[in-house]
Parts: structure tokens; sequence; C-alpha cells
């Protein structure tokens, strides 16, 4: 067993003189050292109090946020290639801020995963996108992110749950996971999808290719798609070895019998490209950002 430490460091008299102050500081230091990954460590610094300060309110912001209804779900199509329509959309989460407007999920989604909020939040947009997604067109699927933290939660009871009270038919929610979900205790995790498949909903692999183990997780679970991840797809067009990821990814999907959706198609030439390459589906500004269910 190999142990490891992670180190927040405060000086008398520097940062104070009274024992609950240097404690309070090197907790703070401690928090800065963590962030860096493991086994780093870190000096105390004055503004790590301001930056704290601010991560209590954004906290107790978020909580607030949950019971006020301040949340929202954008939809950003995803387009078939062979027939140029859209078949679905995934779900996006947007915090309508009171005060600083509309925010992105990349700047409270980690804070809400490590005060315990990310699961209730889960939740809601599951419910909300079965919700809108039962008034949608026949046959157009959602697809809804899902995180590590939900699935030590009864996952497949709430997932039920929200498509009973939605109205929405199971072979219409699709469910995207990551590899870091994976990661995490991989054999109840898989039971979990099994649960969850026998349902009758689809299950996603996302952010394919930035992981460790993805040929792994395609041996241990029959996913439906394979979600290219946009860091191949950005650079597609000047950069020989994205590419040919791209189309091996393509290639080892068909041969299994895996849909495949790129994400982060921005430009005409991306698609072109990424439909001479063999992929099933696109996602991306080129077709539309995410819109506000209404549009």
């Amino acid at each position: 067993m190999n142990v490891g430490a992670s180190i927040g460091i405060s000086l008398a008299p520097v940062d104070g003189s009274d024992p609950e102050v240097l404690l309070t500081s090197a907790d703070l230091a401690l928090y800065r050292a963590k962030s860096r990954g493991r086994g780093n460590f870190a000096f105390f610094e004055s503004d790590m109090t301001a930056s704290a300060h601010r991560r209590r309110v954004l906290e107790l912001e978020l909580q607030q946020a949950l019971l006020l209804g301040q949340f929202e779900v954008h939809y950003q199509p995803q387009v078939n290639l062979k027939t140029e329509q859209v078949t679905g959309a995934e779900a996006l989460i947007r915090w309508r801020h009171p005060a600083r407007g509309l925010v992105g999920p990349e700047e409270f989604i980690s804070i809400a995963e490590e005060v315990g909020l990310i699961a209730p939040i889960g939740e809601w947009v599951m419910r909300q996108a079965c919700h809108d997604a039962a008034r949608w067109r026949d046959g157009m699927r959602v697809a809804v992110n899902l995180s590590a933290a939900q699935f030590r939660t009864n996952l497949a009871e709430m997932v039920t749950s929200a498509l009973v009270t939605g109205g929405l038919p199971p072979t219409r929610l699709e469910l995207e996971v990551t590899e870091s979900v994976l990661l995490e205790e991989t054999e109840a995790t898989l039971r979990t999808l099994r649960q969850l498949r026998t349902l009758g909903v689809r299950i996603s692999l996302d952010d394919f290719g930035t992981g460790y183990s993805s040929l792994r997780y395609l041996r241990a679970f029959p996913f439906d798609k394979i979600k290219i991840d946009r860091s191949f797809v950005g650079e597609i067009a000047a950069d020989a070895h994205g590419a040919a990821i791209v189309q091996a990814i393509a290639n080892l999907a068909a041969s299994i019998g895996i849909e495949t959706t790129a994400e982060g198609v921005e430009t005409k030439e991306q698609l072109d490209l990424i439909r001479s390459k063999g992929c099933t589906e696109v996602q991306g500004f080129y077709f539309s950002p995410p819109r506000p269910v209404s549009e």
C-alpha cells in the first residue's frame, strides 16, 4: 500500500500568530495544493482568503439556485450525416444567475460535485429533459449526461420515475457516461448500466479516446454509441494524426455495430471530413449552439 500526502503551509508571524488563524490559513493552502493534483504542497497567500470567500458564496448560491428554480436546460441538436435530419439533442444545464446572467456549467459543476449537489442537480436535469423531449416529434431522442455521484444513488429507479412522469418512451432517452465514471467502482457501475439498458434506454460512451481504457470498456459493456471528443475534431483539417484517429474510431465502431457522434463540428470543412471518415452523427456550432427548449 502506497501512502501519499498533500501539504498546506502557513508561517508565523507572517500569516498570523494565533494558532486558530494559522490552522485556517494552512487549510486554505492545503485546498490550493490539492487543486494541483496529488502529492503537492502550497504556502498560504493572502488572496486565498478572498478566493475561499468567493467559493463559499458560490456554494450557498448553488443551493439556493436549486430551490429557487434558477437552472435551465438548453439543447444542442445531433444531426444524422446520411439523412441530414435532426435525430436528437443533448441536454446541457445552464444557471440563470440573478446578478451574473447565464452561467455555463464549466463554472459551477465541479463545485456542485465537491459539495454533494451534483446528484440532485442531475436528477432535476433528467426530469426536465424527459418532460421536454416527450413533446418533440416522435423518434427524436434526448441525451443526458450522468455523473459518477449519480451511480452511488438508486439511479435506475430515478430514471424510471423521470421517464414515467415526463411521459417519454425509454427508447428516446440516451444516457452519456465518461470513462472517468467507469473508473470508479467499475463492477457496480456496469451493473447499474445493465439495469438501465434493461429499461430500454440507450447508453453512449462520451469523450471517447481521451481516457486510458476505452477498448476495455467497449468489451465490458455493449454501448449503443461512441461520442468522439471535440479535441480530435477541432484540428481534423490540419492534423493528420487526429484525422487518422477519427477514422480508426469510426471503423472500430462500425465493425462492432456502434454509432458514432463527432462533437464540436464548427465548419463546413470539418463536417465534410467527418462525413468522409464514416461517422454516423455530428453535433456542434456548425448546426446550432445549445438553445433553450422554446427555440
